[in-house]
């Protein structure tokens, strides 16, 4: 299984800490075994200890490829092949280990409509479901199904949390522990948003819920451990106040801008020193948008961390080889790193626009799509990142480069993403994308030597429609039109995979995986 362990290319996660204080860098042990109490939650949740299959405890599979793939896919499915057995294994379930693995969608709903009292623990972000004699489902709560491990990340981050000279840090930290304890995390969600100054930076907890594809209602285990580059931070700050004027002018009618993004946003850059969980299983997070809660981002914005190390590697060892083989020979020139970062960076501010709540009143969007919600959100944002991208080029705002580079590297970045495979959101909603592109001309393959081109009067057009559909169809909660669309746009085309092929056989990496830790760090 060697052939499946190098479609990652290994990168040493290192970062500058000398400008970090004795008290910081201090702090940073506690945070990676803080961070490392994630890994175990995950590993459960993702279904990997709900089919008792541990390959550490298989000596008879001395099969190092398998137990190198079973690390990084943390568990016994192929996260780039929608997540079918690489080792003798049942397939994995829709809601991997949040659910009983035979429950379905009408048995759920059916459970859910004749108890409308367990509805909300049910659906809860932050539990567990159960069978309790057969037929009864119960929700477990978070801080209890997994208390122990909880409670010790708990207690490390507290000790992290003395060590704090920011008081701003000191407070989150304090307020994630006891959150641990409570599955409450609206206030320290606030307490995150509040930190403005601190250098050292940890994103922790049960966040995403892309590892549920059943209902797509449960937060995954997951933690980075970040150092602020303040240079290139600075550079980003003035973006974020650009959001409300922005939000006025999508592509919609105004039932579906109606609601006004939080004005205490910011934009930062990070070198990222650690991964953990959810984010460290398959391919890998390189930009952060969170808190997720509707209330919080409404009341406050959120936070976009820019992860700029781990986006340089997928650059340079990926995206760039890719563009060597895919990307017209006269247009190359216009795949740069600035225009990556700005695409990135402006697909996460692209989270805080749009609509969170469906316009008739039936709640958020998120619950109305369910299953389909985070692909289709991450669809969202791509699509307005560029569409920001184009607005502010024309106001003057962004001046780096021309709108044919972050065009073109656009494009490249599509055939990057569609190669996490359908079992990631980001794959999904890369593949629509592509397929909306070409019905819409924004890009030509010359057919004698397979390399596709940018067709730039077309793409604004096509960016301003793909921007519509998404926005309408998140405001109406059509989670039926969004399985239409899915459906008709969602998958691979051969032409196109006869291409993804020749990136095979190129030998060129599909994702990165990390050697991280302390002592890659310099501090054991």
């Amino acid at each position: 299984m060697l052939e499946l362990v190098n479609q990652y290319a290994v990168v040493r996660l290192t970062a500058d800490l000398s400008r970090l204080t004795p008290a910081e860098r201090k702090m940073i042990p506690f945070l990676i075994k803080a961070a490392g109490r994630m890994d175990d939650m995950f590993r459960h949740q993702a279904g990997d200890a709900g089919v008792r299959y541990r390959i550490a405890d298989k000596p008879d599979i001395p099969d190092p490829g398998a137990r190198r793939y079973h690390e990084i896919n943390y568990g016994p499915w192929d996260r780039l092949r929608d997540n079918e057995p690489f080792l003798p294994v049942p397939p994995k379930p829709l809601g991997a280990n949040f659910y009983p693995p035979d429950l379905t969608r009408e048995e759920f709903e059916a459970y859910v409509e004749a108890h409308p009292d367990e509805a909300g623990g049910l659906k809860s972000d932050y539990t567990m479901i159960r069978r309790l004699h057969g037929k009864k489902l119960v929700a477990i709560p978070y801080h209890v199904y997994f208390e122990d491990p909880l409670r010790a990340a708990a207690e490390t981050l507290r000790e992290a949390a003395r060590l704090a000279e920011d008081a701003g840090l000191k407070h989150y930290l304090e307020l994630r522990a006891e959150a641990f304890l409570t599955d409450q995390y609206r206030e320290s969600d606030l307490a995150w948003l509040d930190m403005k100054q601190n250098r050292l930076e940890v994103v922790i907890g049960p966040i995403e819920t892309y590892e549920d594809r059943l209902f797509g209602y449960k937060t995954a285990f997951e933690a980075y451990v970040l150092v602020k580059d303040v240079e290139w931070s600075r550079r980003l700050e003035k973006y974020a106040d650009l959001l409300p004027d922005l939000q006025r002018r999508l592509p919609v009618p105004d039932e579906y801008k109606k609601e006004s993004p939080g004005t205490d946003s910011d934009l930062n850059a990070y070198d990222v020193i650690y991964y953990a969980g959810d984010c460290n299983a398959g391919v890998k997070t390189i930009a952060i948008n969170l808190p997720n809660d509707e209330v919080v981002q409404l009341e406050k914005g959120t936070r976009r961390l820019q992860l700029k190390n781990a986006m340089r590697a997928k650059f340079d060892r990926i995206l760039m080889p890719i563009v060597g083989v895919l990307i017209a020979s006269d247009q190359q020139k216009h795949v740069t790193f600035e225009a990556f970062f700005g695409n990135t960076m402006f697909h996460e501010v692209a989270h805080g626009l749009g609509i969170k709540n469906t316009i008739d009143g039936r709640g958020a969007v998120r619950q109305a799509l369910r299953d389909e919600a985070s692909a289709l959100e991450e669809g969202k944002a791509d699509i307005l990142g560029l569409y920001m991208v184009e607005k502010l080029f024309a106001d003057g705002v962004f001046t780096e480069g021309d709108i044919l580079d972050h065009y073109v590297t656009f494009l490249a970045g599509i055939f990057r993403s569609v190669r996490f495979g359908a079992s990631s959101a980001h794959g999904r909603a890369n593949m629509l994308r592509f397929n909306f592109f070409k019905r819409y001309g924004a890009f030509r393959r010359d057919g004698a030597n397979g390399r596709y081109r940018v067709v730039p009067e077309k793409m604004a057009s096509a960016v301003a429609a793909l921007s519509r559909k998404i926005l309408v169809l998140q405001g109406d909660g059509d989670y039926a039109g969004v399985k239409d669309l899915v459906t008709e746009m969602g998958s691979v085309g051969p032409e196109l995979q006869r291409d993804l092929d020749r990136l095979a056989a190129a030998s060129i990496p599909v994702d990165i995986v990390f050697e991280q830790g302390l002592e890659v760090l310099g501090l054991k």
